[in-house]
């Protein structure tokens, strides 16, 4: 009976592997999020790409050249989640990168969780899992469907960007931690230590060495798709007096975090792709028949973008080095994988205004919000309005949360108080829309950002009235770019498939960022996501 037993197991499995490997589904899909990548980056710098990077994707494959958000904030959690889950914060649940908690009266990390421990470090850096989001990603759904054979892992700089693709079952998510250590950790969420390819990364000579010189990969002179290298836009280091070429890493390290200050060089992609390279020997990734989910998110692009801004030489020069980081993941996917045997995608999670400050210089309209003011005006309003100072609990993400407790006490109508607000705040100058909690639960809204704010107001989570800024006008430093609206620039980014099962073309139709998982649970006969919205993008696919 013992013999039958195992022999029968011996068959389904076997069974499994012919039906997964006579299909059309790759061994391995690689999804890869470029962190505040705007669109025109792909066409702005694509004639200094070389063939192998961006262009392959480009030639190989198939271009959605209209792909947006359908949701504000534009933020970094919430676009890695949306990617994954095919759907938006209105029902993955991860509405920021941090959020007020109304139950627990306190702000809260979209990754943080106290209930694990880290592994691979004594800091706290690796307390973290995707507790906080509420659906599966497609790598859980894929994992379900193979029985758990599947693996899946995420691999980024940031926790967030490596632990919400990954899933609520992957195998691992590894993200980095910079400080005095430049080691990948990971948290009990996952493992109970790390894997011994991990360790002996680790232990090795693979961040260190990149403790040196940033130049730019080209002559200087030829970047001309980017502004002066020396302006009044951007940040900078510590310890050097402007933000220009060349930097001395070796020489600012000790006064910018130690091996953080890597985060914001490109050599911070540079360490994700080697790690993600060795990832696939040391998680034999791609070895069967039994399709595999590696996501990989590149975040050196948002550090320098926020501290340089989307038109600096810093920028074109870290997407040059990214396009060679790509070329050396595909070389190595073809080489252990197998050419033609694996699927890629590739999109960002936001794009970026440019420096409001440059445009300024250019006569464009753009600004910069006086919060401060803007909080006294609207603490003013509400004692001269309602004679209290406490209905206010919390004021972020373009979100004002009340006092529901207070307005109980006080006898007050929540609605009319959030009405009240929102003719308010609508009178400051910076305010360009605003509207109350409850017309987000009461009205479906089909076009317009009142549609994209919809879609990113979850009615447990989000606060009592939300507002919107004018155009290219944000509540940041007078240097560098930032992102979280609805506007284009945040909104429109790069959406690229090739390999295994994917159709050769482009489309200028309007494609959603909820589209991607779909997409791939098509490609690989599985399930949606639990909470998808999306639509599998037919054209793309080759079947």
């Amino acid at each position: 009976m013992k013999y039958l037993f195992s022999l029968f197991a011996v068959i389904l499995i076997t069974n499994f592997s012919l039906a997964q490997s006579n299909s059309d589904t790759p061994k391995l899909v690689v999804g890869i999020v470029v962190d505040q990548m705007r669109y025109d980056y792909l066409t702005r710098f694509e004639n200094k790409f070389g063939e192998g990077g961006f262009k392959r994707m480009m030639n190989e494959g198939f271009n959605c050249k209209n792909n947006h958000f359908n949701y504000v904030p534009t933020y970094t959690g919430p676009g890695h989640a949306s990617v994954y889950t095919g759907t938006t914060p209105k029902y993955h649940g991860i509405i920021s990168n941090n959020w007020y908690d109304k139950d627990e009266k306190k702000t809260v990390y979209c990754a943080g969780d106290e209930s694990v421990a880290s592994i691979g470090t004594e800091d706290d850096a690796g307390q973290m899992s995707p507790h906080r989001m509420k659906t599966t990603s497609f790598a859980d759904e894929n994992r379900l469907f193979t029985q758990m054979r599947g693996k899946t892992i995420g691999i980024s700089l940031k926790d967030r960007g490596a632990i919400l693709p990954a899933g609520h079952s992957a195998n691992a998510a590894y993200w980095f931690h910079g400080k005095l250590e430049g080691k990948f950790i990971t948290s009990t969420h996952y493992m109970t230590e790390l894997p011994n390819w991990v360790k002996k990364y680790n232990e090795g000579d693979h961040v260190s060495k990149y403790i040196k010189e940033w130049n730019t990969l080209y002559s200087i002179d030829t970047y001309v798709e980017s502004g002066d290298d020396i302006n009044a836009f951007e940040g900078g280091f510590r310890g050097k007096e402007t933000a220009s070429f060349p930097y001395d890493l070796k020489a600012l390290s000790a006064e910018n975090g130690g091996f953080d200050i890597l985060k914001t060089t490109p050599y911070g992609n540079s360490i994700v792709a080697d790690f993600a390279i060795a990832a696939i020997d040391g998680e034999n990734l791609g070895k069967d028949a039994v399709t595999d989910v590696l996501a990989v998110s590149f975040s050196s692009t948002d550090y320098i973008g926020h501290n340089f801004g989307a038109n600096s030489k810093e920028v074109q020069d870290t997407y040059l080095r990214l396009d060679q980081d790509l070329k050396r993941l595909f070389d190595a996917l073809d080489a252990k994988v197998g050419k033609g045997e694996y699927t890629v995608f590739l999109t960002a999670d936001h794009g970026a205004v440019h420096v409001p400050a440059y445009l300024q210089s250019v006569k464009i309209p753009a600004g910069y919000v006086n919060t401060n003011a803007d909080k006294q005006m609207l603490n003013n309003f509400m004692f001269n309005t309602f004679k209290s100072t406490e209905l206010i609990e919390n004021v972020s993400n373009n979100q004002i949360f009340l006092n529901h407790a207070k307005l109980k006490e006080l006898k007050l109508n929540l609605a009319d108080v959030q009405n009240a607000i929102v003719n308010e705040i609508i009178k400051y100058e910076s305010v360009d829309k605003a509207y109350s909690g409850s017309i987000f639960t009461a009205t479906n809204f089909t076009t317009g950002i009142e549609e994209l704010l919809q879609n990113g107001f979850n009615q447990k989570r989000s606060g009592d009235v939300v507002f919107v800024y004018n155009p290219a006008t944000i509540s940041y430093s007078k240097t560098g770019s930032t992102h979280g609206s609805g506007l284009n620039y945040d909104t429109q980014v790069p959406l690229l498939f090739f390999g295994k099962g994917i159709n050769k073309g482009s489309t200028f139709q309007k494609t959603r960022i909820i589209d991607i998982a779909p997409t791939i649970s098509a490609l690989l006969g599985i399930s949606f996501p639990n909470g998808n919205t999306g639509t599998p993008l037919e054209e793309v696919l080759k079947n």
